[in-house]
Parts: structure tokens; sequence; C-alpha cells
């Protein structure tokens, strides 16, 4: 318990030193609010959350849509402002310690996403265990899949991950990424794109570029 204090004493004294007394206040205010939150959740969903201590900032949301459905959160998850979390069916979403999810993120689940430990994930990334059966190939509503996001994984901004895909540890995706499939670790990954223009009217032109 003393080792921790002191570890906890120590870094708020590296803070005061570097950011200032006021804005080391207004910091820990809100990462106290966060782990506030982080408990209202879990008391909200006590039947489907197991979590150790996590922090979930302002206008972020976790909705449980299934009695079936299981999050859990491992301890020191860091969750920023305005991302959510939606589980439905038997949705299993596990995050594991030391996880940080930035600004405006969205992770969907209806089946089975991983995220490894000391993962970081940048703002606006969308991840996804399913698609729309948009063809009607089946009776089902939604084609379902895994997602496995691997150990000290760096997701750039604006990154899409979808249904079927396996990232491995120690990999980088490149900001504006679409991902889908296995990506080896100790990789970095670009998805590269082309612009084309396609005219619809007469004559027809198409151009790549």
């Amino acid at each position: 318990m003393n080792r921790v204090l002191n570890k906890i004493v120590q870094a708020l004294y590296m803070q005061v030193r570097e950011r200032g007394i006021f804005i080391t206040l207004l910091m820990n205010m809100s990462h106290l609010v966060g782990i506030v939150r982080g408990v209202f959740y879990k008391l909200l969903y006590f039947k489907n959350i197991k979590a150790s201590i996590f922090s979930l900032q302002a206008n972020s949301k976790i909705e449980i849509f299934n009695k079936k459905s299981r999050i859990n959160i491992g301890k020191f998850v860091f969750i920023r402002k305005n991302a959510s979390i939606r589980i439905d069916f038997s949705g299993k979403l596990n995050i594991q310690d030391y996880v940080f999810i930035n600004d405006n993120c969205n992770i969907n689940c209806v089946n089975k996403i991983t995220i490894g430990k000391n993962t970081k994930i940048a703002p606006n990334v969308c991840i996804n265990d399913h698609d729309h059966n948009y063809k009607g190939t089946t009776d089902e509503h939604l084609l379902t899949g895994e997602v496995i996001i691997g150990e000290n994984v760096w997701i750039g901004s604006n990154v899409v991950i979808l249904r079927d895909t396996v990232i491995g540890n120690n990999t980088v995706i490149a900001a504006g990424s679409v991902v889908k499939g296995k990506i080896p670790s100790n990789t970095l990954f670009v998805h590269k794109r082309e612009n084309k223009v396609i005219a619809y009217g007469n004559p027809a032109v198409s151009k790549t570029f």
C-alpha cells in the first residue's frame, strides 16, 4: 500500500512541476470524474460488466441491449470523451489492462471483440464485428464475425476495423486505413486507396488518379 501511495505522490509532484498546480488539479479532477462515471456504469450493468478501475470521461457511454451481453474491462483502462460502446445479442467485449481509447471512438459488438493490453486507439476509430446483410443472402439481419486486436497495438485516427480481422501484437495501423483480414505482428499496415471519378453523363468517362 505504501508503495502505491509513494508512486501516486511522485506522479503528482512531477505533474505539478511540469504543468503547474492549477492545471494538475483540473486534470486530476477530470480523471476522478471519469472513474466515478466508470463505477456508475459498472453498477448500472452489474450483471453484464466485469471491471476493475477504469475511467470513462464526459459524454462517453456504454449501452448494453441484451441480458446475454458481456463486457470485461481490465485495470486502468482509459476512455476519453464522446466514445460510444454498444453491445447486443450474445456479444462479448474484452478490453484488457492499460488500454487507451481516444475521443469519438465507436465500438459495436454483437459477437466477439478483444482489445489486447497496452493498446492505444486514436480519435474517431470505428470497430465492428458485424455487417448488415444488405444482400439478403440469409435470413439473418446481421453477418457476424470476430475482431481480435493484439497487445501493444497503435491504431491511428479515423481507422475502420471490420469483422473477421486479427491484428497481431506490436502492430501499427496507419491513420485512415480500412482493415479487414489478418495483419501480422510487428508490422505497419497502410491501406492505400486511389481516387476514382466516374462520370454518369454522356459520354461516360472514368478516371483514376
